[in-house]
Order: C-alpha cells, then structure tokens, then sequence
C-alpha cells in the first residue's frame, strides 16, 4: 500500500470519528428544542456536552489540515466548488460556539432564549449539510480537466445528496438522544429514550434508502459488507434503546456512523472527488496527493501526536462520566 492510500484510509477516520463525536453533541443541540420541555432541562442537555464538545470539533480541524496536507488539489476543488454549504457550516460552528459560552452570561430570559434558537439552528443546519456534502462526494460533481468545479449551488442540491443530508440530520439526532438516556436520570432520560426508539425508526428507513441507493450505483462487494454492517448495527441499537440498554445503543449506534462513512470512503476509492463530466478528469489519490516526502513527514508526526490526543481526549470524557439531571441545576433561573 502506497503512503497516500494510507492517507486516504487516516482521512476517512479522521471524518468517523469526527462524525462519531460531533454527531451526538450536534444531536443533542437539536434535542434543546424537540425534547426539553423548560430551561431546566435545556441547561441540562447542554450540560451533557458542555465539557467535550469544543474537543469534538478537533477532528474537524485535523481531517481538513490532513486533506489539505495530504491532498492539496481534492482540498482547493472541494472548498472552492462547496464554498457556499461549507462557509455556512462554518459560520454555525462559530456561532454555535459563542451560544455554548455566551449563554449564561446574563440572567435575562430573551438573553438566553437567543442564545438556546443559536444553538438549535447552528446544530441542525451543520448536520443537514455534511450529508449533502458527501453525498455530492460519492455521487460525482462537475469537474474540468483543470480540476476546477465547474457546476453551480444548484447542482448541488439533488435528490441523493438531500437525501443525504436527511440521514445525517436523523442519525446524529437519534446519536444525541441516546447519548442524553446514557448521560441523564429521572424524566427526561425517560423520554429521551422513547425519542430515541421513535428517531430509530425514522433512521433506519431512511438510511437504508441512502445506503442501498449508493451501493446500486457506485457499490462493489466490500462496500456491501460495510452496508451490511451499518444496517445491522442500526437495527441493534433501536432494539436496545427500546430496552433500556443505553450504553449498549449507543455503541451500536457509532457502529453505525462508522460502518456508513467507511462505505462511502469505500465507494469513493480510488478517487477523492469523482468528475460527472468525464470520468478521467476525476481527482484520485494519485493524482490529488502531495509529494511522498510530505507524506512521509505527516505519517511520522501523526505517529507521534495521535496517541497523545486520544489519551487526553479520553481522559477528559472519563472525568465527565457522570449522570446529570434537574436536580443538579442549582437555580433554574439563571
């Protein structure tokens, strides 16, 4: 295997665990509004993410410092030709940020009803989007024998990267709401449960959709053992939230997302960015990477750092292991 087949493979889990972790705290930040029946229980739920989720967005950070390290021109023809979708989940991560630190500064209710709206929408739109991304990723994009985008927001928009785009909004959500039955007690792990069972559902047949559509047209048999995976772990994890295993759903449940992104990775190789115009205008690792000394120098650093922040990344998640509930919430006024 070549050191940009590798980088390939390191990039593609780089994004799993990106969506493994981002994904529940997105979740969540969209249960603000569909499961919290007061500020109580808002504070509540941010409370479950409140000390991991900056952490979180580290592997966004590291999965587009690597793609562009790695893989200059996929990194250039990606965020020129998504500029519009990508700038906007970017700007929701700021602002959602600044919603997480800002919040409880003032005491007023509007204050922080503003803030809790923030924190909503800039969790719902990143998920919606991510998925249209990618699913424009597998699907093939207008792309010139330069390597320039040469389509417009429009093209974007079709049916399979919509599609897309709602399995990612479902499945992170679904992620959230077992994460908050696994992190709080008393009535609200309650109902996140029963949530969680309903969002199961939902996903389950919307991921089959996007998954069988994608393995009947870009699918081999590799890809069809990751599907397979997916499908079942899904499937698990909604029989186990149904009875009352939290940790055990929730596992099931990254399974899931794993399984999903390492099937659409799968589909993608050799390429990176599949031209729709003309097959050989498509960016592969071959032609999209960096030179083989850059290669060797980032796969020698990424030795040394990787396991450093995994320890630290993990340690942090054991110090907040803890259940919360209400009751933890010393005054609900503030």
């Amino acid at each position: 295997m070549e050191l940009h087949d590798i980088w390939f493979v390191l990039i593609a889990v780089l994004w799993t665990g990106y969506f493994f972790l981002e994904g529940f705290d997105f979740g969540v930040g969209v249960l603000t509004k569909l499961l919290a029946r007061d500020r109580a229980e808002k504070r509540v739920l941010i409370n479950t993410i409140g000390p991991v989720w900056d952490g979180n967005e580290v592997w966004l950070l590291t999965a587009g410092g690597a793609t562009f390290a790695a893989f200059p021109d996929w990194y250039a023809t990606l965020f020129s030709g998504f500029y519009l979708p990508l700038l906007a989940i970017l700007l929701c991560l700021i602002v959602r940020g600044v919603a997480f630190e800002y919040r409880a500064k003032r005491p007023e209710p509007r204050w922080q009803h503003n803030w809790e709206q923030a924190i909503f929408w800039c969790s719902l739109v990143p998920a919606v989007l991510w998925g249209v991304a990618f699913g424009n990723l597998v699907r093939g994009v207008k792309i010139d024998a330069s390597k320039e985008y040469v389509g417009g927001l429009v093209d974007l928009l079709n049916p399979y990267a919509l599609l897309g785009g709602l399995v990612t909004l479902t499945l992170f959500t679904f992620h959230g709401a077992v994460f908050t039955a696994l992190k709080t007690v008393g009535d609200i792990r309650e109902r996140a449960r029963k949530l969680a069972f309903a969002l199961g559902l939902l996903t389950a047949a919307l991921s089959v959709a996007f998954l069988s559509w994608t393995q009947v047209s870009r699918g081999d048999g590799t890809s069809l053992v990751a599907m397979a995976v997916a499908v079942l772990a899904l499937a698990g994890a909604v029989v186990a939230i149904k009875a009352g295993r939290e940790g055990w759903s929730f596992a099931l449940s990254g399974v899931t997302i794993a399984a999903a992104v390492a099937m659409l990775f799968l589909t993608l190789f050799p390429n990176v960015m599949p031209s729709s115009l003309n097959p050989d205008w498509s960016l592969t690792v071959t032609n999209a990477s960096s030179s083989p000394y850059t290669l060797k120098i980032m796969t020698w650093c990424a030795g040394i750092a990787t396991p450093l922040v995994l320890l630290y990344q993990g340690w942090t998640y054991w110090v907040f292991r803890k259940r919360i509930g209400t009751q933890h919430i010393a005054d609900a006024a503030h």
